[in-house]
């Protein structure tokens, strides 16, 4: 592809990063390197291959799921500035 000195101050400039001028013809190469990678990348045939979640074959514990009762209704309006009738009350945010 080739970055030259025009696109490594285009790309400096949209990601509001300040480069000196002498470090500028380095990054261009690096950066030519880098995509150059990516498409070298890009020939491998990754036909019948199953896409990874992880690189750890790992399933997860799971739990049962339970229903249980972890506070009642007081505890709970306990913990609020003000309550009224067995419900929170709050600013009226619609008019």
């Amino acid at each position: 592809m080739g970055i030259d000195k025009a696109t490594v101050l285009r790309i400096s400039r949209l990601a509001r990063i300040q480069l000196d001028e002498q470090g500028i013809d380095s990054i261009a190469k690096d950066l030519d390197s880098i995509i150059n990678w990516v498409e070298q990348l890009n020939e491998v045939n990754t036909k019948g291959i199953t896409p990874m979640t992880s690189v750890v074959d790992v399933t997860l514990p799971k739990r049962e799921d339970l229903v249980t009762d972890a506070a009642s209704r007081e505890d709970l309006l306990s913990n609020a500035p003000d309550s009224e009738e067995g419900f929170f009350v709050v600013p009226k945010v619609i008019e």
